[in-house]
């Protein structure tokens, strides 16, 4: 049975900023590095890409356990598969990219087949945002113009990164001045082998969720909450990713793997559990807490090799496992789903937070 292990508090923490880089019309992006003294964190104003998060495993080795990139230069190249970004408007699908507000219609540009994902063409991910320190991390904000991707309202967003210890916290925070839709979220891949070691089929996943979003042949939910008892997608308890990913599974095959939504148990708004992954080899645990109602398990299936990360290193199918924490995909369109919908004088908020520790 795998035993927690606290790793040894520290001194306090502290930040530093450096430039990474600058994009192709010559603005400078600032990178800032984390530490706390147990895990090392950096995260960029291009996108508020979480850029890596250096955590040790059960022997005080160190490696990142994050997918990302050597330079700002592949950020700026190859926006998919949006590795550590922060996705906008809208993370996820919207169903032929329309949906209707209080009787207008939109169009969203589509970037998925017959769909939008992740915001569009240029969505959050894509932008320089605006970057100032707070106590224990910094916060990056970006404010996006009425018409943006066919987004209504000028929405004004917020990130911010804080870390505490072996947690990072995530919080989300926007507000609009037409009524809009939102969905934000960050679209880091992990590996807790280290992002030079392989895929993650051997490490092991529980979802706090016994249900589910079905989805069609286009990748978008259906409508129903479905179980996942007696399904490939039970993950209630710990299950090596790869022990049913190849199975005869109509849902599987759609998603090329594991490309679904969860509904995490729970009161939507309270920080609660949503996902462990352990890597049985590392000894390395990740453990996702949310205020969102659901969260996106993602196994890095359209990976194929065309992206070099860090140190060389190709990232291959599997070499990466996403959990995008949620509203559901296509909200919008699906008025028996938790709703997207921000109006003027709300401000709407998200937490997450990241806790890296080991176990024996």
């Amino acid at each position: 049975m795998a035993v927690a292990m606290a790793i040894p508090a520290v001194a306090k923490g502290e930040t530093k900023m450096s430039i990474f880089g600058k994009t192709a019309d010559g603005v400078p992006v600032p990178i800032y590095t984390l530490t706390s003294g147990q895990i090392e964190v950096r995260v960029m104003a291009y996108g508020a890409h979480l850029v890596s998060v250096k955590a040790p495993d059960r022997n005080g080795k160190t490696a990142d356990v994050v997918l990302g990139y050597d330079d700002l230069s592949t950020y700026l190249k190859t926006p998919n598969p949006y590795i550590g970004a922060i996705v906008g408007r809208y993370g996820n699908r919207i169903a032929g990219g329309k949906f209707t507000i209080d009787g207008n219609s939109y169009q969203i540009p589509l970037n998925d087949g017959p769909n939008a994902l992740h915001g569009g063409p240029k969505g959050f991910d894509q932008y320089v945002w605006q970057a100032h320190e707070v106590p224990g991390g910094v916060e990056f904000t970006l404010v996006s113009p009425d018409g943006d991707m066919g987004f209504p309202g000028t929405l004004t967003a917020k990130v911010r990164y804080t870390l505490n210890g072996a947690t990072l916290r995530i919080d989300y925070t926007a507000t609009t001045d037409k009524p809009t839709v939102l969905n934000l979220t960050n679209h880091a891949y992990y590996n807790l082998h280290g992002d030079e070691q392989g895929n993650i089929l051997d490490q092991k996943i529980e979802i706090n969720a016994d249900r589910y979003t079905p989805v069609n042949a286009t990748l978008i939910p259906t409508g129903e909450l479905a179980p996942v008892a007696g399904t490939p997608l039970d993950f209630t308890k710990p299950e090596v990713i790869g022990a049913r990913i190849g199975v005869d599974n109509e849902q599987l095959k759609r998603g090329h793997g594991y490309d679904f939504n969860w509904v995490v148990k729970g009161k939507p708004g309270t920080l609660r559990l949503a996902a462990t992954v352990t890597d049985p080899v590392s000894g390395r645990k990740l453990t996702v807490e949310t205020t969102e109602p659901g969260v996106q398990f993602y196994s890095g299936n359209f990976l194929d090799g065309s992206f070099t990360g860090r140190h060389g290193v190709k990232y291959e199918k599997h070499t990466g496992l996403c959990l995008e924490t949620q509203h559901f995909p296509d909200s919008p369109n699906h008025p028996d789903f938790p709703s997207t919908l921000l109006r003027p004088g709300e401000t709407m908020h998200s937490t997450t937070t990241l806790t890296f520790g080991v176990v024996k």
